[in-house]
């Protein structure tokens, strides 16, 4: 939980540095005060093989929506925002690769036990730090948040089957010798994974494209502006 609520608060003073055209009441004194009561629950149980499979993926995540959203306040005209945005993307990149060699490192003196963590973590799926976030009034703040991310480009499903297929890759998770087991099923389910997901996403979108009528939410965070999901 405490290392759930340090992380939250890494977060925070990251997210203190994008608020110029936000309201910073509704974001630090209710969202994020919520969120780091609430900590986070990435499904690692006090596992550190769990932690660091969790926190590959994750920062590498964290990298790419940064580097998006920079991208699209560049587009946008907000170079100071872009440079923001880029600078944090670069430090989460930092993180990702600490955290992508010390997965190599436990692959390579425990093979079996590594590839059977990366295969629970992918199973659980990763959740974002932020998965508990609530600012007093939606909640299902999260979920629209997400849907906004999803629309906009910042953060999709490819992106997720993109960064799992990255690991693979790094990892070399497909040229594994010596699994048994449990593990030898772990390699196949994570192989096969990116793939699933594409096609779910796939469907997923069919459906959005057949809805009449487009949905749109307040968000406290910009003086309950209306935004379509």
């Amino acid at each position: 939980m405490r290392k759930g609520c340090a992380r939250v608060a890494e977060h925070d003073r990251e997210n203190k540095q994008t608020n110029p055209k936000t309201d910073p009441h509704n974001i630090s004194v209710r969202t994020v005060q919520y969120l780091i009561g609430a900590g986070m629950n990435p499904g690692t149980e006090n596992n550190p093989y769990l932690g660091f499979v969790y926190t590959s993926f994750q920062e590498r995540a964290t990298f790419v929506s940064h580097g998006n959203t920079a991208r699209l306040a560049k587009e946008g005209g907000d170079p100071v925002l872009a440079r923001i945005c880029g600078t944090i993307a670069a430090d989460e990149k930092r993180h990702e690769n600490a955290y992508i060699r010390i997965v190599e490192k436990l692959l390579e003196i425990d093979t079996n036990e590594s590839m059977i963590a990366i295969g629970d973590m992918m199973r659980k799926k990763i959740i974002v730090p932020a998965h508990l976030m609530y600012d007093g009034r939606d909640e299902h703040l999260f979920e629209h948040f997400s849907a906004v991310a999803l629309r906009l480009g910042l953060y999709t499903a490819d992106d997720y089957a993109d960064i799992l297929e990255f690991l693979i890759e790094r990892w070399r998770l497909e040229k594994l010798e010596g699994l048994r087991g449990e593990g030898r099923r772990a390699q196949d389910f994570v192989w096969g994974l990116p793939s699933r997901i594409r096609k779910l996403q796939e469907r997923a979108d069919e459906r959005r494209a057949r809805k009449m009528e487009p949905q749109s939410v307040k968000f406290s965070w910009i003086f309950n502006k209306q935004v379509t999901l």
